[in-house]
Order: C-alpha cells, then structure tokens, then sequence
C-alpha cells in the first residue's frame, strides 16, 4: 500500500543522485531487483521522526529532512497503531549500526547462488546493514515479515521493497 502522508511505521523510498545512487541501482539489478528508480530506504517513526542507514552509521533524524524530496511511502495494508509503535521502536534500536556497501555483493552472491558456506553468517555477525535491511530487520523485530519467500532480512534491497509493497 502507498499513500502520500507519512505514518509512523511507514517506510519510505527515494533516489540517490550521483555515483553512489548509481552504484546502488548497478547493486540492485545484480540482485535482480532491476534498475529500480528507488536507491534508499529510511523508516518513519513517531513524532516526525525517522531512522535511515547511512555511511557514517545508522541516524535518527527529523522527517523534515526530506522536505521537498520525491518520496514514495509504502506499507504493508492493515497495520494496527500498536504494529505501528512496535515497528517504530525496533528502528530506534538500529541508530548507530554501521553501513557496509558489501552488504550489496553478499545480497548478489547469495542471489546468485554463489556457493559462499556461512555469508548469512558472516552479514548478521558484521552488525552492518543496509537501508533496506535496517527497514526490513526492523519489521521483523515487530513481528512482520515483509516477505513471504523465505529471505532472510539481509537478503532485501530498497528495490526489493519497491517491488513488494508498492502499488503498480
């Protein structure tokens, strides 16, 4: 489901511009995710405020921050405002988890079905993620498993949550 108003618990998805957004859509179409128009992933939490994987680490900041910005929000339809608040606190625990651009090449071996014995092992024991994997391990915290194939939540790109909650 997508709607224009952001709710705690929505996630919202955006581009990146310049090298780094290109190296990210090169990353999702080697996941096979396309050349999504959507690099970036953040969570919305309560009171204006969002929660987004970055280089430096994983930052709380206002949703303010995006003003003026081409964002598509999407969430799963029927979040209750108690999955909503679960959600919320989950992202909150994330600030300060590092970013590792690798995570991109995990995703494209294990898609690829590169033999790599313990890569689901080595990705969760790095405490690095992603956007999209801080959005989608925060769901599954609360209890929500966006995806219904199995994947574990290392396994997912801002393209991937593109495709799966957004209404074509």
């Amino acid at each position: 489901m997508q709607h224009a108003l952001p709710m705690p618990g929505d996630i919202g998805l955006t581009q990146i511009s310049g090298n780094v957004g290109r190296l990210i859509r090169i990353g999702q179409w080697l996941n096979g995710n396309g050349f999504a128009d959507y690099q970036h992933a953040f969570l919305v939490l309560p009171d204006g405020m969002i929660v987004e994987a970055e280089p430096g680490g994983a930052t709380i900041r206002p949703l303010s921050a995006y003003d003026g910005a081409n964002i598509l929000y999407v969430c799963p339809e029927g979040l209750t405002d108690r999955q909503r608040d679960a959600i919320g606190a989950a992202g909150r625990r994330y600030e300060g988890v590092p970013y590792s651009f690798l995570d991109y090449l995990a995703i494209a071996v294990h898609r690829l079905r590169i033999p790599f014995p313990g890569l689901r092992r080595y990705v969760a024991a790095t405490g690095h993620m992603i956007c999209s994997q801080l959005v989608d391990q925060s769901y599954h915290d609360a209890g929500i498993h966006l995806f219904s194939d199995g994947r574990w939540p290392g396994y997912v790109t801002p393209g991937a949550l593109f495709q799966r909650l957004a209404d074509f």
